[in-house]
């Protein structure tokens, strides 16, 4: 059972093909891989993200948006704020984008370290749920984010 004043996030890495997801709490701002949710062109599986949402019932949704490296949008921004506020429509959850630069990077790089430790193989899958993580524990860990605890 989560702390008095914790606030359970789901986070997002929105992709094309699969949506990697995490899940976390605002008290250690920490994420863990929840896993990854198949989509066909964009559009996500919905009975999977119902079935995350009434698992984890969470306070806050957070949802990855892709820059390019020079800070502009691509199509597939528009694609993740459609998802975003496709989720925002379908749950009754605050719903916050958060920038993803390099998040797959750091999620490689974090699973490399696991691989050099013996753990398994790194899967595609893999990759986008631990950078699911990164984006969560960005957002909470970024400065203009006021909303980490509900009210006690």
């Amino acid at each position: 059972m989560p702390e008095a004043g914790a606030v359970g996030a789901l986070a997002f890495d929105f992709g094309l093909h699969r949506i990697g997801v995490a899940v976390g709490q605002s008290i250690t701002g920490s994420a863990t891989p929840a896993g990854v949710i198949s989509a066909q062109q964009g559009v996500p599986d919905w009975k999977a993200i119902d079935r995350l949402m009434q698992e984890w019932q969470p306070g806050i949704l957070v949802v990855g948006l892709p820059y390019t490296m020079d800070g502009s949008e691509q199509q597939i921004s528009q694609l993740a704020r459609r998802f975003a506020a496709d989720l925002g429509i379908r749950y009754p959850t605050p719903v916050h984008m958060v920038d993803e630069r390099l998040s797959s990077h750091e999620a490689q790089a974090r699973l490399k370290e696991l691989r050099q430790q013996g753990r398994r193989r790194i899967r595609r899958g893999d990759i986008d749920c631990v950078a699911a993580c990164v984006i969560l524990e960005s957002w909470f860990h970024a400065d203009n984010n006021h909303v980490k605890r509900k009210p006690a």
